[in-house]
């Protein structure tokens, strides 16, 4: 079933957005800039077939993503019948669990991942940042763009080696070499902007003081509606680097979206309380769901 499967690489972009515009809920995993940025951690491969491309990670262990494509136009019955179950799976979105929960023939063991969650904000909110919950984030905004004399600018290939050498930076005061999360970041994000020129919807933002760069940001153009943000790093040097570069980037390059995808806190108990702090409109829930034959 899976005989064609391959590493995730750049040069299928175009097939692999025009399956994922079909998806009934896009989560922040199967934006192509994610896969892509973390293939190699993760060593996702993907599968082509008429209806759907199956995302399938071998690192840490071997799980299934939720496959891409339309969900509605899937026979799952006979689909779960063709494979060698039980087969489990990771990442899975609400609106697919929905689905498979009505199919005949198999039962699904499931596991809500809240670590996995996606936290999803009003843009309005996050560029105005109006009312009593928001005064410490508009505190601290206020305070860097009256202390330093900043520029904006949006992020364009001809600035992404200083982004990268801020990372390079962030990495050194944070020790990312000790840390196995950030070192798995760190390299995806070194994918990413190395590779920016040959993403369609990539976007972002970098601020300068005195001409040294000290934030910058990395999101996508999801969708009509919806902005990702996939990396966002300020330097500690500068109070409030971070609610600057995040409001700054919205205002300047996401004026028209209504929804900002935060992506996951991987159950990092400091940002989760960070990502709270901004007060999300709505979770994307995502689960484990492991499906075995009745």
């Amino acid at each position: 079933m899976f005989s064609s499967e391959e590493p995730v690489s750049l040069n299928k972009q175009n097939t692999y957005m025009d399956y994922l515009s079909k998806m009934p809920e896009k989560t922040s995993d199967y934006s192509f800039v994610n896969i892509s940025g973390w293939s190699e951690a993760y060593q996702l491969t993907w599968s082509f077939t008429d209806q759907l491309i199956w995302l399938k990670q071998k690192q840490p262990e071997p799980l299934f993503w939720a496959p891409v494509g339309n969900w509605h136009h899937v026979d799952w019955q006979s689909m779960f019948q063709q494979m060698n179950l039980p087969v489990s799976f990771t990442r899975i979105p609400e609106k697919l669990l929905d689905i498979w929960k009505n199919v005949g023939d198999v039962s699904l063991d499931i596991v809500e991942e809240r670590d996995h969650w996606d936290y999803v904000y009003s843009a309005t909110d996050l560029i105005h940042l109006k009312g009593n919950r928001y005064h410490k984030k508009k505190n601290l905004l206020n305070q860097f763009l009256k202390k330093y004399d900043y520029q904006y600018f949006s992020l364009n290939v001809e600035r992404t080696d200083e982004a990268l050498a801020m990372q390079e930076d962030w990495c050194t005061w944070r020790d990312c070499e000790s840390d196995k999360t950030l070192a798995s970041e760190n390299n995806a994000i070194a994918n990413v902007l190395d590779a920016y020129r040959s993403f369609d919807n990539i976007c972002g933002g970098v601020i300068f003081v005195n001409q040294l760069i000290t934030a910058y940001t990395v999101a996508e153009y999801f969708s009509d509606d919806m902005i990702i943000i996939h990396f966002e790093k300020g330097c500690p040097m500068y109070k409030g680097a971070y609610q600057a570069i995040n409001q700054l980037f919205l205002s300047h390059d996401a004026n028209g979206f209504q929804w900002v995808n935060r992506e996951q806190d991987l159950g990092d108990p400091g940002l989760r309380k960070a990502k709270m702090t901004y007060h999300p409109s709505y979770f994307l829930k995502k689960f484990s769901v492991k499906v075995n034959r009745n």
